[in-house]
């Protein structure tokens, strides 16, 4: 029996993101740059669940509302 894959993020990944995040801001040692590396990651994982829970995401990109320019 093959099992359907669940949708949408690893719980353990988001947690993982979410706890690094907290630790790199609190360190004062961590240099920006790890730190924005670090809020990347963190706002990456944000647009990927938007885009999985917008069921109508992308779907008007060929809806034929726009004007042609002829």
């Amino acid at each position: 029996m093959a099992t359907k894959k669940s949708k949408g993020i690893n719980p353990e990944l988001e947690k993982a993101i979410s706890d690094m995040l907290k630790q790199v801001m609190l360190d004062p040692e961590c240099s920006l740059t790890d730190k924005m590396k670090v809020v990347d990651r963190s706002l990456k994982l944000e647009a990927i669940k938007l885009k999985i829970s917008g069921d109508d995401w992308g779907a008007g990109l060929f809806n034929g509302d726009e004007q042609d320019d002829e």
